[in-house]
Formats: C-alpha cells, structure tokens, sequence
C-alpha cells in the first residue's frame, strides 16, 4: 500500500487542510456506511470516542454506567473522569464478553442512578447484545457501544456499532483498522447524537467562536483519514486472513492433542473479526517465558481487572467480586494471528507451545 498511502498524505499536503475537512468528511461516510450506520464523526482516538458519546448523553457526576471489569482502561477510566461510576458486570468466561444470561446480574446492576450501559466487543467478538438492548428499553437507558476492537464484526448480521445509541471504534496502529498514530470514530444512527458528538469534538462550538456547550478539542487529524480510507478497502481480506489463521490455529491445536488449552469461543450468529487470538492456559506466565524464550511474540489482555486497578479502590471491590474476569487475568495469552503470518509460523507457534510441557 506504500504509493497508495504516499499518495493520500500528497492530497493532505498539497491542501493544506490538517484538521477536519475533505479527508475527513470522506472517512466518516465510508466507516459509517461499513459499519451499517447513518452517521460518523472522526474523532482523535478511542479513548475520545467514549468521552465523547458519554458526554453527549450528559453524563455527570454521579450518574452510573454498567460495563464490563474485564477490557482496556478507557472503558472505565472516560465514565471516572467526568464523575460518573462504572458498575461492572462480569463475563461470560467463554466469549470474555458481558454476561447476558439471566444469572449474569445485568438488569441486577441497574439502580436509580443508572444512565446507560456499555458492552465492550472484546478480541474481534460481539456482546449478546438482544438481551443488552432489552433491557435498557425496559429501563430507559442508553446503549454506548465500545466496539474499539471490534470494527466489522456482526451479530446477527448487524454490525458492530449500529444496533446502540452510539458506537465508539478506535484507530489505534494495533487495531485491524490502524492509522499512523492515534484516531477514532463515533456512529450513530440518530441525526441530533450525532451532531451533539460532532460539536463536542470542537469544543461545543457552532458557528467559530460561539459555544453551545463545553466540549473538548477531539478532532480527528485529516492526514490520519486519508491513511485510513486507503486501508479500510483491505479490511475485508485482512479479516478474512485473521479468520483463515484462526481456523488454522485450531486444526494444528486439535492435531498436536493440545485439549488443555482453551481456544477463542465463536458464539453463534456472530461475525468474528479476531482483534486478537487469546488463548487459556493455567500456567500463563511459564508458557510466556517460554514462548519469549523462543523469540515468539505475545501479549496479555488484560492482566489486573478494572475493579481491583489501585486508581478504582475508593469503589470497594476486593478479590472475588468478578470471578471469570479475575480467572480470565491469570490465564489468557494472545498469540500472533495478523493476516500476513504465514502457516509455518503458525505452525512453529504449536509445536513451541506442545514442546513447553506446561499445557
């Protein structure tokens, strides 16, 4: 894609339009009809994306927000910093995902207080979210999908970010859609959220100068939209070779007689864009060591849990609030799994993990 991305930063250059403007407008159209939506608003980065929509439902202090304890900081670090209180629910250990069943205590978290609820799409997988939609009709709460790995994903032929309120994606370098640096994106299928983000990305503002509201400067870089509309036509074929690699995985898992290692769930009726390929093992930090040992990348998402990160103590929660989230912290490992990994690394990938003697 080099000459294809040279060319696009050219087109950014030439203009002179660094902020907002053509690149922009371009990319929010194609994301927001990638993604089965009426609108998008670019904006500088994921983490923004949350901000954003949790501010343009005017959430204030005190107000609660249900999620997940088992995600990246930002899903509960945005609903902190403007006062409000993330109420978790846990997972399902088997998708990582919001627990939805009637015994999960979604509907259980809801109080007075309780403005709206937010599902993390985790690893490339979407939440149950018929149950999650129910529910907050029933309660009259608004439904902020944090889709910032999920990007094409679907969930009964819908896609990530289309069946809430408002859908939050990240751009992130890492993510299956990555810029050259930070970048996000809000969707929305209501014309007035939509514009409410739009104005709080430029600090309320509407027209130059004259303020609405109090916003935050979240404006996406037009350099990043260009790179980024040149990348969303491959997403597809790198899904697609995320999925390939996927299934690959699990043949050489079953081949080498690795039954002890819990492989990724795909739930049905599901479209699983594979962000990551976690992995469950009891002994993690050995079978990492070794791995690392033998020059083979990995990461862990997410090793502390929300409820016990030090910044949230003043919440209450102590060890065994969140048990699958918990055990999820100590087991999971994600392994390569980027379209361009060829089948013998893959396969190396196994034979290292069934030579280590710890699974």
């Amino acid at each position: 894609m080099r000459d294809e991305i040279r060319a696009a930063i050219d087109r950014v250059v030439e203009s002179q339009i660094f902020i907002n403007g053509s690149e922009v407008e371009g990319l929010e159209e194609e994301v927001a009809a990638y993604s089965q939506c009426r609108y998008g608003i670019g904006v500088s980065s994921g983490t923004d994306a949350l901000l954003a929509a949790l501010m343009a439902i005017d959430i204030r202090p005190g107000d609660e927000i249900i999620t997940s304890p088992y995600t990246f900081f930002a899903t509960a670090g945005t609903i902190w910093r403007l006062g409000a209180r993330p109420v978790f629910v846990d997972i399902d250990p088997l998708t990582y995902n919001m627990d939805t069943s009637p015994s999960g205590g979604l509907e259980a978290a809801i109080t007075p207080r309780t403005r709206a609820i937010m599902p993390v799409h985790l690893y490339g997988q979407m939440a149950e979210m018929d149950p999650i939609m129910e529910i907050a009709a029933k309660h009259k709460l608004i439904v902020i999908e944090d889709a910032a790995q999920a990007i094409g994903s679907e969930y009964k032929g819908r896609r990530a970010g289309s069946i809430g309120h408002l859908g939050c994606f990240s751009f992130f370098p890492s993510k299956n859609l990555g810029g050259f640096g930070d970048g996000g994106m809000v969707t929305a299928n209501d014309e007035a959220l939509a514009e409410r983000v739009r104005l709080l990305r430029g600090h309320g503002a509407f027209p130059k100068y004259y303020h609405k509201f109090v916003g935050g400067n979240f404006r996406l870089d037009a350099l990043q939209a260009a790179v980024l509309r040149v990348k969303l036509k491959y997403l597809d074929s790198w899904s697609a070779g995320r999925q390939r690699n996927a299934a690959i995985y699990r043949e050489l898992f079953a081949k080498a007689g690795l039954d002890q290692v819990g492989l990724p769930m795909e739930a049905g009726q599901r479209r699983h864009i594979y962000n990551q390929f976690v992995i469950r093992v009891t002994k993690r930090d050995e079978l990492i060591a070794h791995l690392k040992k033998n020059q083979i990348g990995t990461e862990i998402y997410y090793p502390v849990p929300l409820h016990l990160q030090e910044c949230f103590a003043s919440l209450g929660h102590q060890q065994g609030d969140y048990p699958a989230s918990e055990r999820a912290a100590t087991e999971t490992i994600a392994l390569p799994i980027y379209p361009e990994l060829s089948d013998a690394d893959k396969s190396r990938i196994v034979e290292v993990i069934a030579s280590s003697g710890l699974v």
